[in-house]
């Protein structure tokens, strides 16, 4: 046995040691194993234990997908080294559950390189299902036209990979000019109502939201604005029997507050606090979904940055619930986070 090959061995038993004591997590939060270990837990499964659900690397800006009874987790990836101040973001990450607590980490679906038209920053994206093609709306710079842009992948498959589907942005920062800067045009949601009509809403201290033809990569029709309090950034739009909820961070340092609608152009209704500033980060971005039975919050907090700043984020989730009346409780941030679901 060769001593490179002695020593590989010794580093994995010695790992095995350290999961057995329950000291990996300890390990990954101050980022010692972030990288040795990504390798091995690619297509791996990922036993949660408490938030955040992913403690080996840093994920942001969560979207959440159900379909054929399996929630995909889509995330941001946050690679700013230690005591950079700054979002350095190159690719998206996919993750899978059937019990919101075993999750399997697939192969990397899609990067900001996939985007000929674009230069970097991968920032906040939702994936959406169509006629049997997943379609992924992602903001990100774009190349030559000053400000952000939101493009969109598209896959076959929910876990990817995704390509560029219309080789050009969708949305380019020439086409919104209310809000009067560069990066309003960020942080995409979507939803296709019951009539079959899909919207994507988006922005930062403007909210805008157009219609999208049956073929998901076209606008049908202009961009309009929603009229929200306090609007920062990060919509994401779901519906629950008769009622739509748009949800936002609010303000910075952002907290999540939400509206209600009987209707998806509204008038939206302002009903308040939803979730609370997250620990260690001045931002926040939630997903919403039901999955057998229950409802989750899906958010981000820095809670295992000890790096400094606010920069180093992860993905967590906690149970939503929702009064007689159909406005949602506030949510609170736990460390136990959710239980496995049948």
């Amino acid at each position: 046995m060769t001593s490179n090959v002695f020593l590989q061995k010794r580093f994995y038993i010695t790992l095995q040691v350290l999961i057995s004591f329950g000291l990996f997590a300890l390990l990954s939060g101050c980022g010692l194993l972030q990288r040795s270990t990504n390798a091995a837990l690619q297509n791996d499964s990922l036993i949660v234990k408490g938030n955040p659900i992913i403690k080996h690397k840093y994920t942001a800006d969560p979207a959440a997908l159900v379909y054929n009874d399996t929630v995909y987790l889509y995330t941001g990836h946050d690679e700013a080294p230690a005591k950079r101040e700054s979002y350095i973001m190159h690719d998206w990450q996919v993750f899978s559950s059937t019990d919101m607590v075993n999750w399997k980490e697939h192969p990397v679906p899609m990067k900001v390189k996939d985007f000929a038209w674009a230069k970097d920053d991968a920032w906040a994206a939702q994936v959406i299902n169509r006629n049997g093609k997943f379609y992924w709306y992602v903001a990100m710079t774009h190349a030559t036209i000053h400000g952000k842009a939101i493009g969109v992948g598209v896959s076959d498959k929910p876990t990817g990979p995704f390509k560029d589907a219309i080789g050009a942005a969708l949305i380019t920062n020439n086409m919104t000019t209310d809000a009067k800067i560069s990066w309003d045009d960020i942080d995409p949601t979507v939803i296709i109502d019951d009539k079959g009509q899909a919207y994507l809403i988006w922005g930062n201290t403007k909210c805008y939201y157009a219609k999208l033809k049956e073929n998901m990569t076209e606008l049908d029709g202009p961009i309009k604005l929603f009229n929200l309090p306090r609007f920062t950034e990060a919509p994401w739009i779901h519906k629950r029997k008769d009622w739509y909820y748009l949800s936002y961070a609010s303000e910075f340092p952002e907290k999540i507050v939400y509206a209600m609608s009987r209707h998806i152009e509204g008038p939206w209704e302002y009903k308040g606090i939803l979730n609370e500033i997250a620990g260690n980060s001045n931002t926040n971005h939630q997903a919403i979904i039901d999955y057998k039975g229950k409802s989750y919050f899906i958010y981000h907090n820095g809670s295992i940055n000890t790096e400094g700043g606010s920069f180093r984020r992860s993905v967590c989730i906690d149970y939503l619930k929702y009064n007689r009346d159909g406005t949602m409780k506030p949510v609170q941030m736990t460390t136990e986070g959710v239980k496995a679901v049948r």
